[in-house]
């Protein structure tokens, strides 16, 4: 199976309570999951990982938290050609650019060569409601079958 990585930011611990939620559903798909605070991870580590997961809360009027500056900005010195990622994060819709962290590490992302293979997840504050913890699953089973599909093909 995968070796996948989830990178993210949390301030009131909402993005955190996603990642929790997608590793469990990432291991229990049987892959390998490493969990980090965005802000103690070595951009460069994410070649070590087949699978890449950024997650992100979106600060102020669709800026990164501050948290996470420096990741980005090492992120764009690494290559990720052939890596397969995704972004999550959570946000306030009362802001003209909501979850905006998300399309700036997709953007990240691509730019270092990474294919990007879902369409990112948004979730408005925290994770509450039965369709927000659905949309996580389903995100979650997503990724992970895309790196079945591959290991199948192996």
């Amino acid at each position: 199976m995968a070796t996948i990585v989830i990178a993210y930011a949390s301030m009131s611990g909402n993005t955190e309570e996603m990642a929790d939620l997608i590793k469990e559903d990432l291991e229990q798909a049987g892959h390998t999951v490493t969990l980090e605070e965005i802000d103690v991870l070595e951009a460069h580590t994410l070649t070590d990982y087949d699978g890449i997961l950024i997650g992100s809360y979106t600060w102020n009027d669709g800026d990164l938290p501050y948290e996470a500056e420096e990741f980005y900005e090492d992120l764009a010195e690494v290559d990720l050609t052939n890596k397969r990622a995704a972004v999550f994060g959570s946000g306030d819709t009362a802001y003209p650019l909501y979850c905006e962290a998300v399309h700036t590490f997709e953007k990240q992302l691509t730019q270092c060569g990474a294919t990007i293979v879902q369409e990112g997840l948004k979730i408005e504050m925290a994770p509450t409601t039965d369709e927000d913890y659905d949309n996580i699953a389903s995100f979650s089973k997503q990724f992970a079958t895309f790196f079945n599909h591959i290991q199948a093909r192996s």
